[in-house]
């Protein structure tokens, strides 16, 4: 599988306790290896994560999906466990386990009662160092994902369209391509690609491990350095430092395809949380732009949907997002819909133009900005319930080259975003000559139509 954070769910982050971040513990062994430990004693389960800092943003034009190739090819052995028996022997501990494919990274997790956590690390010490990727395995898996491509994308018209609107977002950066990869590309692929991302990628030195769980952390550090502590590093490739030049006019695309209702998406382009110090004048405008997509959609109560959907009923469904992290420092804030039956897109694209320049005009209420602050402290509470999510977060961060250390000043930071300072990131970043608009032209529906591809799981 591959994901993304949904970008129109509000805040990219559901904050840790503070009590909880305090546990937190980090480490690297003599190979490069990163370990990050958080305890959490309130049931005997453990989340174990193995994070690779290799995704979509590092491929090259002719191998678009390798990443998620090889995220496929990790499930089909190694000479001491062949193919299909990880998943057994996990399955065999009463553990889950998967993983999913990014932009930024590469992720695989198991969820076990504790005593199996060197069960986790066991197998993935051994994939991580030994993995076999024979021809005739290639051969069946890479039919597997251009079936879930099919599926994802193809079948999926507003799949078609986002697929679309991020490949006219940019046009430089590797963002513009599908972590699913191009189809061309799948068709073409061989077992030495993979075997060649392995190689360069797969290494102790370009990953992190999370454990969240009832553990004791030297327990799971001497774990660590037994299992993984005798892989050697490699020499990563140069990355060399990919940024989208300024976008200097309106660009737009239109997608045709099978579908009941038309569907819009536009986005600009915004700057993402840096991993370096920014000037004061703009290290809050990440902030501003969180708080921003929470105004406007947030919940049932927000702007886009209280105005657009149950007042003037112009859209079904409308939303807007924005993630404030990536490792490729770049971002666009995005917004989202689906105009109501009579309505037209050009209706609603001109409706959320306008609810962007109300507050242009005349900021936020307060009653908008505690709602929006409000949210942060439910997402809070939210956050105690998952370890897998609470590790989510860890990993993503460590990544994507931020810091665990974050979580506990972001919340902060967003309470403290002013109207004024809203108002700010919206007259300099949402204006017309930086946006991009995809919209989805609806065209008949076949009913004898057969889907062109199935869904697939490990």
């Amino acid at each position: 599988m591959f994901t993304k954070i949904n970008k129109f769910t509000f805040i990219i982050f559901s904050f840790i306790p503070l009590v909880a971040l305090a546990e937190i513990q980090e480490f690297t062994l003599k190979n490069g290896l990163k370990l990050v430990v958080q305890e959490d004693h309130r049931a005997p389960v453990v989340v174990s994560q193995v994070w690779y800092r290799a995704g979509a943003l590092d491929e090259v034009n002719g191998k678009t999906g390798v990443a998620h190739v090889l995220e496929h090819m990790m499930f089909k052995g190694t000479k001491k466990v062949p193919a299909g028996q990880f998943s057994r022997l996990i399955a065999a501990a009463g553990g889950k386990e998967n993983a999913f494919t990014g932009m930024d990274y590469t992720c695989y997790f198991q969820q076990l009662e504790k005593s199996h956590l060197p069960l986790s690390f066991k197998l993935e010490a051994d994939r991580m160092a030994n993995l076999q990727i024979t021809d005739e395995e290639f051969a069946k898996e890479i039919k597997v994902v251009m079936e879930e491509r099919r599926w994802r994308t193809e079948d999926k018209p507003q799949s078609k369209v986002n697929e679309q609107f991020q490949s006219t977002a940019f046009r430089a950066h590797p963002y513009a391509r599908p972590v699913v990869g191009f189809m061309n590309d799948l068709e073409h692929m061989t077992a030495a690609d993979a075997r060649e991302w392995y190689n360069t990628w797969y290494a102790p030195n370009n990953a992190t491990i999370v454990v969240v769980g009832d553990v004791k952390t030297q327990e799971v550090l001497k774990l660590a350095k037994q299992y993984f502590g005798n892989i050697k590093p490699r020499k990563l490739p140069a990355r060399k430092p990919q940024t989208e030049p300024p976008q200097i006019g309106e660009r737009r695309v239109v997608v045709k395809a099978p579908a009941k209702l038309p569907y819009l998406v536009m986005g600009y382009h915004v700057p993402t949380l840096s991993d370096k110090l920014q000037a004061p004048e703009q290290a809050w405008e990440p902030y501003a732009l969180d708080v921003l997509a929470g105004v406007l959609s947030g919940n049932d109560s927000a702007r886009l949907n209280q105005k657009l959907v149950r007042e003037a009923a112009l859209a079904v469904d409308v939303g807007a997002g924005y993630d404030s992290t990536s490792r490729g420092r770049e971002a666009l804030f995005e917004l989202e819909g689906m105009p109501s039956e009579g309505k037209t897109i050009t209706e609603l694209e001109a409706a959320l133009v306008a609810q962007i320049e109300k507050i242009k005009t005349d900021g936020v209420t307060q009653q908008e900005l505690d709602r929006v602050k409000a949210a942060v402290i439910a997402a809070d509470v939210y956050q105690r319930d998952s370890m897998f999510y609470q590790a989510m977060q860890i990993g993503q961060l460590e990544t994507m080259g931020y810091s665990w250390r974050l979580l506990k000043e972001y919340p902060e930071k967003l309470k403290a975003i002013t109207s004024e300072q809203i108002q700010a990131v919206a007259k300099k970043y949402l204006v017309k000559d930086n946006m991009t608009v995809a919209t989805l032209d609806p065209q008949p529906i076949d009913p004898n139509a057969k889907p062109a591809g199935m869904p697939h799981t490990h």
